[in-house]
């Protein structure tokens, strides 16, 4: 469970982010300048909410890809 870094409340995990009116989507990776896109795709961000302050967090399941 993911801990608020404001308030200290447990966060709503398993979020989405969604950009409406916008057929981009948001990718982490690795790719620091190689002329391959998305050369070391990670993958899609993950959204923690706090239900009482309203903090936003980003975060990746995805740590055996770093």
């Amino acid at each position: 469970m993911r801990k608020c870094l404001r308030c200290g409340s447990d966060m709503k995990e398993d979020c989405a982010l969604k950009i409406e009116g916008s057929g981009n989507a948001i990718i982490l990776s690795t790719d620091t300048g190689d002329s391959s896109i998305f050369h070391g795709k990670i993958g899609k961000p993950k959204v923690a909410i706090c239900p009482f302050c309203g903090e936003v967090s980003f975060y990746t399941d995805e740590l055996k890809k770093l």
